[in-house]
């Protein structure tokens, strides 16, 4: 069974009730939940001329590899109404695999560990909470050190 970190954030509609839900959907198709963090309000990343985002990380196991966990959380995004806009634009439901166990993995439609979660005060504050000592497995740091590290830049 593998450890895996999800990030989860809403811009659309009943922001906290769409990342709920996608945690109750994860669960229904049987990944068991280790952790949640608290929701946090974050400003939109990437394409600044949108709604405040909602955020959130979840610690999960899974016996899905990488690519049918990636389908599942593909689904789960359908199912609460996310459509494809423009890249990074708002959303109903965003999820992502931020962590699956210590795994490097690159394909045409996934990277492991995600390639921008360093950058992302909106996932590096939540993934704090849960698991502060989590290693990126790439950047040799932990997500406290990753999350110090951007706040001293910004």
């Amino acid at each position: 069974m593998a450890v895996v970190f999800i990030g989860i954030g809403s811009n659309l509609g009943d922001r906290r009730r769409n990342c709920s839900k996608a945690v109750e959907l994860m669960i229904s198709t049987g990944m068991s939940i280790i952790r949640t963090s608290s929701h946090y309000e974050t400003e939109p990343w990437g394409v600044k001329d949108q709604p405040r985002f909602i955020n959130m990380a979840l610690e999960a196991c899974t016996f899905l590899g990488p690519l049918n966990l990636l389908q599942l959380l593909k689904d789960i995004e359908r199912s609460l109404g996310r459509e494809q806009t423009i890249r990074w634009g708002p959303r109903t439901i965003d999820l992502d695999i931020l962590f699956y166990d210590d795994l490097i993995f690159s394909s045409e439609d996934l990277i492991i560990p995600h390639p921008l979660l360093h950058e992302r005060m909106f996932v590096l504050e939540p993934l704090a909470e849960i698991s502060p000592d989590r290693v990126h497995p790439v950047l040799k740091k932990s997500v406290r050190s990753l999350l110090d590290t951007l706040k001293s830049s910004s």
